[in-house]
Parts: C-alpha cells; structure tokens; sequence
C-alpha cells in the first residue's frame, strides 16, 4: 500500500434523497472505467473491483466530510449514519447530515454544491496507454478512507501516482516527474529496446534486465 492518501474528484450531481426525518444527501463519489481529465501527464480509470476488500470489510472507519475537513463531519459508517454500495457505475453513497451542518444540506439542496470525491490508499496499480497512446493509471485495489461533498474540486495531487510508476519501471522519481510536466510519460510505457545484457549468474537476473523485463510484462497487460 502506498503511504500517502489520494482524493479524486467524480463529475456528477450531489442530491438530496428521501429518507424519512433525516435530510439526507448522496451521489456517486466514483465512477468505475471511466477514463479522468488529464492529471498531469496521465488519466485514470477506477476498476469495478477496487472497492472490494472496504466493502468486504464492512466499510470499516469511512467517514462523510464535506469538503474532506475533520471539523465538518457529515457522518460515518460505524454509526449507520453514512452508508456506501457499489453498483456497475461507481461507488454510491447517501449520508445523513447533522443539524449542526445544515448548512451544507442547503447548499446541496440549492444546488451550490454539484460534486463529490473519495479520498483513498492504493493497494494495487497498473499503468498501460490508451488506444490514442496516453498513458492511463488504473487502479485496482485500495481503501476507502472517506467521502465527501466538496465546492471546491480544483487540487489534485497526483504525486502518488508518479511515485507508483516510477517504483514499477525502476526509474527515479525525479525523471518521472520531470516527463510528467513535460508531458513524456508514455516514454515509461513503451516497449524496451532490444540490448543483450549478459546474466551474472544463477539466481536473480541483471538488475537492468529485471526493470526491462518488467516493463514487458506492463505492455502485455495492457488493457487498452
């Protein structure tokens, strides 16, 4: 699992639901095979079964914060009051909002927040290219760490991201990044060059072999 935590933004309604006394409010904080904007030199699409160990899990310790901020807590799922299901478009969720929020419940209801995001540690990752040769992130397991209405869907830090592609090609993080503002991240993705590269011995084979052979194996996955 990668240490650090990741938040994306998903483009669809936040809504306010029917739910008896409660003011409940729920959309889809992810969409699954859905191709993002450009984050900065690579997309991403979200498997259908990355939410699988959470929700296997019982959704442990997930929280609804509107804007991800610990001082504006929606609810959670230990409570009962935040409640999340996955279908074959994404990851749903409908929250009940406190009385001392009810400001955000009115936002919603006036349409002033329109958007959701998940914020989330990655288990496993794949990296291939586009049929139009982008180079696209996928995700495919992780951990659900909260959800949340948010106003503000302009910030992304992809560094994670950078960190996981240049851990799997064997490449320094640095040169990673640097591609990646220079838009040259598919270079990471290609085929290797054909170098004959004599063994050392039994055993392991030559480092840069290792990190060749690799990318090899990422191109014969490729899902696109």
């Amino acid at each position: 699992m990668n240490g650090d935590s990741e938040r994306r933004f998903t483009r669809g309604l936040v809504e306010v639901r029917a739910a008896g006394d409660n003011r409940t409010i729920g959309g889809y904080a992810a969409k699954f095979n859905t191709l993002s904007r450009n984050l900065g030199g690579f997309v991403e699409r979200i498997d259908p079964g990355f939410f699988a160990k959470s929700e296997g899990d019982g959704w442990p310790r997930v929280m609804a914060r509107y804007n991800h901020d610990n001082m504006a807590l929606l609810g959670t799922s230990r409570a009962g009051t935040l409640r999340l299901q996955t279908d074959g478009t994404g990851l749903d969720y409908s929250v009940d909002v406190p009385q001392a929020r009810g400001d955000v419940y009115e936002l919603v209801q006036r349409g002033d927040i329109t958007e959701s995001s998940f914020a989330f540690f990655t288990f496993e990752d794949d990296w291939a290219m586009t049929d139009d040769g982008f180079p696209v992130r996928t995700l495919l397991s992780g951990q659900l760490v909260d959800v949340a209405p948010v106003n503000d869907p302009a910030y992304l830090d992809t560094s994670t991201g950078l960190r996981s592609l240049a851990e799997k090609t064997g490449a320094e993080l640095a040169e990673v990044r640097a591609a990646a503002e220079a838009g040259e991240l598919k270079r990471f993705l290609g085929a290797p060059a054909p170098t004959i590269i004599p063994p050392t011995g039994q055993g392991e084979p030559h480092p840069v072999l290792a990190v060749r052979q690799r990318r090899a194996e990422l191109m014969r996955r490729r899902t696109f």
